[in-house]
């Protein structure tokens, strides 16, 4: 498995791609205080992704055919890694460009693919995935929603809750049971694409520590939904969301979660003059760390980029990358802790106090610490 990364470097045409996206990430986001652009892939703004879509970036490595850029997975890096590290708002657009899109495209009919895709690529469809229940914690298998066959489609009831931005998306492709019960594990299972504006649908926020709402809960009650909801093969949910989960752990979304705070606390050490050999130390350990993190995912970038699907060094690389993410807070609190004098700006505070809430939810995303690991394991042929 390990044998198979090796180093990698963006070629000079999507590299190229750094200094337009640069530019117009310092216009539209002059003034943005470090706190809010800590949020950054889980900052809900559409107007600034339909901006994004405007200049052909969102989407960028879909199909030209569906309205992408038809570009590579080195051009696709170049542009998540600018935009993560300079704290863009990233959330509406998200799912639908990194994981939705490239589902429909993999399972979905010609139909589906030519009614979203255009639409996903251009900013004008937003996503949601449904895969987490209520009392399921993170047993994925154990599904409970459920959509029964009618004469015209599916019936839909059930819940999911911890969806990212159910209550704005316009879309949710969820994982349901459509036979059997939770006690047949793996089968039975199917994704729908539902349309959110349905009646029958309720979706509520989820306030978290930090005062945000970027969680909901979503409840379905008799909702009807048409033949053509069904993506994919009745039955096959659990090898799709597979494959979809594979799109969320490749990029580099891992290692970025606290650029803002990284890029505040050396603001900070730089505005009081030259650093003391504590703050050298750590700011080299830091970005040490970051350099070969960055690496191993430009590693995964190029197995993509030769068409094969690196499950497991993704895995490998997420589960690194978010525990160099959850160390962050710590280690500039304790920096800051060690002052005896001088005032520290508020809006390092802020930044520091915003992920320091955040930080334990990192190895959450895209699967927890545990089943990452277990994939790992398997991988390696240790279970």
């Amino acid at each position: 498995m390990l044998e198979q990364l090796k180093l990698a470097s963006i070629p000079p045409e999507d590299e190229a791609l750094r200094e337009p996206v640069r530019a117009f990430l310092a216009e539209r986001l002059a003034g943005v205080p470090s706190a809010t652009r800590a949020r950054s892939w889980m900052g809900f703004d559409a107007d600034f992704s339909r901006a994004l879509a405007a200049r052909g970036w969102v989407g960028l490595t879909l199909p030209p055919a569906y309205g992408g850029g038809g570009r590579s997975h080195f051009a696709r890096f170049v542009l998540i890694e600018e935009l993560l590290a300079a704290g863009a708002p990233v959330a509406a657009h998200w799912i639908a460009e990194r994981q939705s899109g490239p589902l429909l495209l993999r399972f979905g009919t010609p139909a589906q693919r030519e009614a979203y895709v255009p639409r996903i690529c251009a900013g004008q469809a937003f996503f949601c995935i449904g895969m987490s229940e209520p009392d399921s914690g993170s047993d994925l298998a154990s599904v409970r929603t459920r959509a029964e066959p009618t004469a015209d489609g599916w019936l839909l009831n059930g819940s999911k809750l911890w969806t990212t931005y159910g209550h704005k998306a316009d879309y949710m492709i969820a994982l349901v049971r459509t036979s059997g019960g939770p006690d047949d594990r793996h089968k039975g299972l199917s994704q729908l694409l539902i349309d959110l504006s349905l009646p029958g649908i309720t979706a509520r926020p989820i306030r978290d520590l930090a005062g945000d709402s970027h969680f909901s809960e979503v409840h379905f009650d008799n909702v009807a939904l048409g033949p053509d909801a069904l993506v994919g093969a009745e039955g096959q949910g659990w090898e799709q969301v597979n494959a979809e989960l594979a799109f969320e752990r490749s990029g580099p979304e891992r290692i970025y979660s606290s650029m803002a705070l990284i890029d505040a606390w050396l603001r900070f050490v730089r505005s009081r003059g030259n650093p003391t050999a504590q703050e050298a130390e750590l700011a080299g350990r830091l970005i040490g760390r970051l350099a070969v993190l960055r690496n191993l995912s430009l590693s995964v970038t190029a197995l993509l980029a030769e068409g094969k699907s690196p499950a497991v060094e993704a895995s490998v690389v997420k589960d690194l990358g978010t525990s160099f993410e959850q160390s962050i807070p710590g280690l500039v609190t304790d920096h800051l802790a060690s002052l005896e004098d001088g005032a520290i700006p508020g809006d390092l505070l802020a930044t520091l106090a915003y992920v320091t809430g955040m930080g334990p939810s990192f190895s959450l995303r895209g699967g927890t610490r545990e089943v990452i690991r277990g994939i790992i394991a398997r991988g390696l042929g240790l279970r």
